[in-house]
């Protein structure tokens, strides 16, 4: 008995193919954005983060007006948040606010007048320093602190 050949029509299959990656692609576009990590920032000063979702769970720290924080997972009216530093625990929602921060992650970082290491040094932040977020240029980062210093930092050197 002889096995029956299989005919296969190559432009179907590339026409097929061509389908299902346009359908992955477009739903990678779609989901992509929905995946991105969502940060948020404290809305007042000596805001407890805890141990877990309710004002009985441990008091683990508390942080301050415009410390960012990234959010990892929603229960009710609280929120898990991941630190700069790596370190989680639970806040309660709204004393969240959308409003992005970022905040100096080394020892000591350089603000220039421009973004570039060409550029003149204008100020010095600390680790732990917050700043609001402006314009990129590459891999810089225009940003201005609450007592009126602005300047350009690399990116490397902030969080989120």
């Amino acid at each position: 008995m002889e096995t029956p050949k299989v005919m296969c029509n190559r432009s179907a299959i590339t026409k097929r193919t061509t389908r299902i990656l346009g359908i992955i692609a477009l739903s990678l576009f779609w989901v992509t954005p929905l995946m991105a990590a969502e940060y948020g920032s404290i809305s007042k000063d000596g805001v407890n983060i805890r141990s877990g979702p309710s004002t009985k769970d441990e008091i683990y720290w508390e942080v301050f007006k415009d410390f960012p924080l990234k959010i990892v997972k929603r229960q009710g009216d609280w929120v898990k948040t991941v630190d700069f530093e790596g370190d989680s625990g639970w806040i309660y929602a709204p004393l969240l606010k959308k409003k992005k921060t970022v905040i100096v992650k080394v020892k000591k970082a350089n603000l220039r007048i421009g973004p570039g290491k060409n550029y003149e040094v204008v100020a010095s932040a600390l680790y732990g320093v917050v700043f609001y977020p402006g314009k990129r240029d590459g891999e810089w980062m225009q940003v201005s602190h609450s007592d009126g210093t602005k300047g350009w930092i690399h990116r490397s050197l902030v969080w989120p």
